[in-house]
């Protein structure tokens, strides 16, 4: 295609998405879950609680846990991603904030644009603006985003969004910038021009751009892993103390210059994360919201068996966000080892488990989807297909059979990796599978270390709970990052937990990414999906609600919906700053 081609498809793929992103977050959708299309926990779904915040006093965030990551090359996890990006450090391009449906509308940050094609799509260049600065007062560079992007490549660097590896050219084999080697396809002609040559046309590389990997970096801050613990700031905070897994302390960065972000209002003092606490806590302190916790917010979702105390109470409901995460939470096996690299035994998995029994542990209807396919509803135009038909309680004679036809009658014998967060989760799988025959241990891990655990291919188990999100509302940035093999890395899988590898799924993907028509395209993913589900290297579960309920003094908060219906940290604030403690 030629350079107004490209162009005319930028401006049709930014209309499909926002279709794609109102088919996500639309009120309608989102309170029709649950009995007469009712739901309680959906009242505030697309609006902001607690009116204008007022600048001042001191936002603490409850938490049962670390964060896996806050270093941008390596923060890929997207209620870190949203802290990071909101708080620390800026990228190129950005998410609007905005409740519902208008937080799918791309912003500049770093950038004075949303990127210029060139060469069918296949090169971007990127303006930077005048006046940012570091928390030093340093300005930031071209070359300092150029530099994130190298060192994630990093092999001591691992866990962080692989576009980078994915889509430019020459990245074969590059193992990040030690020893002064860079990367020829991204280009600083100046301090304020980055320009990024792929090997693919990419009209949607934009919104790659808003992951943590094209935030800056500067060399001489760079300190390998131990990065992690002080990212250095872009943002309107900077760390003051970070004590891991105990307490991280932010205070305001007074080089960041407002004039220059769109985005971020940057409304309380500092904010106090304390990790560490138990969520059945959390979870009840904020319903009480007595004393400084009136002035908190929960870091993680409200716990399934807390919904009793939450839903039939007017007042707490009315401090309720419950935006979808549209993201599909999936049982994936491990297709390269016995018995899962059998399709039937994975059938029978599929035939085995009941869906219904994990969605009530997960709080039932109010805050969970039943899902049917991988891709969730949005990327379905609002509505997942139902191919299998696979009753949402499950066929345990179906999964029997299979197991015979697969050469193991009287079943077989693995285990389940599961976040603590998710054990009521991984219980229901085990209860359900093991009435097929399928005797299933589960092995539990803190969230903070969750993903590397399940990453490290070579030392996890047969099996693994996790999730998908869309990085935004396009099937190229679901169906390969889960299921193309050619990505699986030894340490740091992200993903791809089937380590599926399938020839004929991985070329009609290249075919797929290289369709012009994005509704033509759109199409061919949502056909892939059900094509890939036949094979069933993992059986979609459920899309979860993130439920949070939040302390009386708290406004300007909205679960934003490209970050998985978390807290939106660039606006949230105090109603009376004075009130807060800390």
């Amino acid at each position: 295609m030629n350079t107004r081609t490209s162009t005319a498809l930028a401006a049709t793929l930014a209309a499909t998405l926002a279709l794609g992103a109102a088919g996500c977050s639309g009120g309608k959708q989102a309170g029709g879950a649950g009995e007469g299309g009712k739901n309680p926990a959906a009242a505030n779904v697309g609006a902001t609680i607690g009116g204008t915040p007022h600048k001042g006093g001191t936002l603490t965030v409850l938490s049962n846990q670390d964060f896996t990551h806050l270093d941008p090359a390596r923060n890929w996890v997207m209620s870190d991603m949203d802290f990071g990006t909101r708080l620390l450090y800026r990228t190129l391009v950005t998410y609007r904030a905005a409740p519902g449906t208008g937080g799918g509308e791309l912003v500049p940050d770093l950038a004075t644009d949303l990127g210029t094609p060139s060469n069918d799509a296949k090169t971007w260049t990127f303006h930077l603006k005048q006046g940012v600065s570091y928390e030093d007062g340093s300005p930031v560079t071209a070359q300092d985003v150029k530099y994130n992007v190298e060192r994630s490549f990093s092999p001591d660097l691992p866990g962080g969004a692989d576009y980078a590896a994915r889509y430019l050219a020459g990245a074969e084999g590059y193992r990040g910038p030690a020893q002064g080697k860079h990367l020829d396809s991204v280009k600083t002609p100046d301090d304020h021009t980055i320009v990024f040559e792929l090997r693919k046309s990419f009209a949607e590389f934009p919104y790659a751009t808003v992951m943590p990997t094209f935030a800056p970096v500067p060399q001489a801050q760079d300190k390998g892993p131990q990065y992690d613990n002080r990212p250095f700031s872009s943002g309107p905070y900077k760390v003051d103390s970070y004590d891991r897994g105990k307490k991280l302390v932010l205070v305001r960065n007074d080089k960041w210059d407002p004039k220059t972000d769109e985005v971020r209002k940057a409304y309380p003092d500092k904010l106090v994360v304390v990790m560490g606490l138990k969520q059945n806590q959390i979870d009840d302190r904020m319903i009480a919201s007595q004393g400084a916790d009136a002035s908190a917010v929960p870091w993680y979702a409200l716990r399934p068996e807390s919904a009793a105390k939450v839903l039939p109470s007017a007042e707490v409901r009315s401090r309720l966000l419950a935006e979808s995460q549209n993201c599909t939470d999936m049982v994936q096996m491990h297709t390269g080892r016995a018995p899962f690299d059998n399709v039937k035994v994975r059938q029978a998995v599929q035939y085995a488990l009941d869906r219904d029994a994990v969605l009530t542990s997960s709080g039932g209807p109010a805050f969970n989807d039943p899902s049917t396919t991988y891709m969730p509803a949005a990327l379905f135009g609002g509505k997942q297909p139902d191919t299998l038909k696979i009753p949402a309680t499950g066929d345990v004679e179906k999964a029997r059979q299979l197991l015979k036809e697969a050469g193991k009658p009287d079943g077989f014998s693995t285990k389940i990796t599961v976040s603590s967060g998710d054990k009521g989760r991984g219980e229901a799988i085990q209860q359900s599978l093991g009435k097929a025959g399928i005797k299933v241990t589960i092995e539990t891990v803190d969230p903070s270390a969750f993903y590397a655990t399940i990453g490290d291919i070579k030392n996890r188990t047969d099996m693994v709970y996790t999730g998908w999100c869309p990085d935004y509302p396009s099937g190229s940035t679901f169906l390969p990052f889960v299921f193309d093999g050619r990505f699986i890395k030894e340490k740091g899988n992200s993903g791809n937990h089937s380590l599926f590898r399938d020839e004929a799924t991985m070329k009609r993907m290249d075919e797929i990414a290289a369709m012009t028509d994005t509704k033509q395209a759109a199409q061919a993913w949502q056909q892939l999906d059900g094509e890939i589900l036949a094979q069933a290297p993992a059986v979609p579960v459920l899309v979860r609600r993130w439920p949070l309920v939040l302390g009386t003094n708290i406004a300007g908060a909205y679960g934003h919906t490209s970050f998985g219906g978390q807290l939106d940290y660039a606006t949230v604030g105090l109603k009376d700053p004075a009130k807060s403690q800390g």
